[in-house]
């Protein structure tokens, strides 16, 4: 899937810079919102499967610690049952035999080699409970060490379309900055005051952490403190108010209450796009803060400068 994700998106790249030997700045804006467009969505997916990675490598960890100890009772029961085999087998016939005179009569002789029998099915038994319950674990823990597995593999094939995809960016950026100079088109980054008006609460602190990173880069699967990404940014400001999140926009819109337009204010989440690829954080007066693509520091825009997908209240 990534690889099909890779191929299309380099066509996309490839067939969009070529429309035009010397493309004027709007249309190479066009370029790069197409490109971000498919490109955002890999990044967020990138966190969700880190994350998960993340999890899935705790759970291995615990069930590794709890099969250590039954290891060990294996090892020691199994040790017994060897040096008593062993004892036996070097013994052999002639120690049968010893133990025969020695023991004055045929009788008791008998009932050592069943007292033998019976030590011998004791260890046995515990050897064959503690070894199942052992397998047990490790039947528990296999699934997880695939996955973490698979996922670790996700997470590089992720890597490396991500590597591919800014360097396109990249690209398309040195384009912009020698078509725009050194103000590369963004004009201010803090159009109006941020917050528009303080709320209070942990919400005021959650909106007064996201405008204090206003000019900060975007850097993917970034939570701060030098760089973000879009859910990183709300991530890292919701923390400063002891509200955890998750670090992918779709994850964060269904963790967190919905709320109306009506009723938003400062320090609330804003998601767009159908699939919930990209969030941002309201600061009132129809302004959001956000941290929008590789290029671009993290800045305001107008809340409706791209499809809403619902709003949401942390806290």
């Amino acid at each position: 899937m990534l690889v099909a994700l890779a191929t299309a998106l380099g066509i996309v790249f490839f067939s969009g810079a070529a429309a035009s030997a010397d493309p004027t700045p709007a249309e190479l804006e066009q370029q790069i919102d197409q490109a971000w467009n498919r490109l955002e969505p890999i990044i967020e997916q990138h966190n969700a499967v880190k994350a998960q990675l993340a999890v899935n490598k705790a759970k291995s960890e615990q069930l590794a610690r709890q099969i250590e100890p039954l290891a060990l009772q294996v090892d020691l029961a199994m040790s017994k049952v060897s040096d008593l085999a062993q004892a036996y087998y070097k013994g052999g016939n002639t120690s049968a035999f010893n133990a025969l005179l020695s023991s004055g009569s045929p009788t008791k002789f008998a009932d050592q080699l069943d007292l033998l029998d019976q030590v011998a099915r004791f260890q046995a038994q515990e050897v064959s409970g503690v070894t199942k319950l052992r397998a047990q674990y490790e039947q528990q823990k296999k699934p997880l060490d695939n996955l973490v597995a698979q996922l670790a593999i996700t997470e590089a094939q992720q890597a490396a379309v991500e590597k591919e995809i800014n360097a396109e960016i990249a690209r398309l950026q040195a384009l912009r900055l020698k078509a725009y100079g050194s103000g590369a088109g963004l004009g201010s980054l803090r159009p109006a005051p941020c917050p528009y008006f303080y709320p209070g609460g942990p919400a005021g602190i959650a909106v007064k952490y996201a405008c204090a990173q206003i000019g900060k880069p975007y850097v993917w699967a970034a939570a701060g403190p030098n760089a973000f990404d879009c859910s990183g940014l709300t991530l890292a400001a919701w923390a400063k108010a002891g509200v955890s999140l998750p670090h992918n926009a779709a994850a964060q819109k269904r963790a967190v209450p919905a709320v109306s337009r009506a009723n938003l204010r400062p320090g609330d989440l804003v998601f767009y796009y159908s699939d919930v690829h990209h969030v941002g954080m309201y600061v009132g007066g129809d302004w959001i803060v956000h941290a929008s693509m590789p290029g671009v520091p993290i800045q305001m825009r107008k809340i409706d400068a791209a499809p809403i997908a619902g709003y949401g209240r942390p806290g």
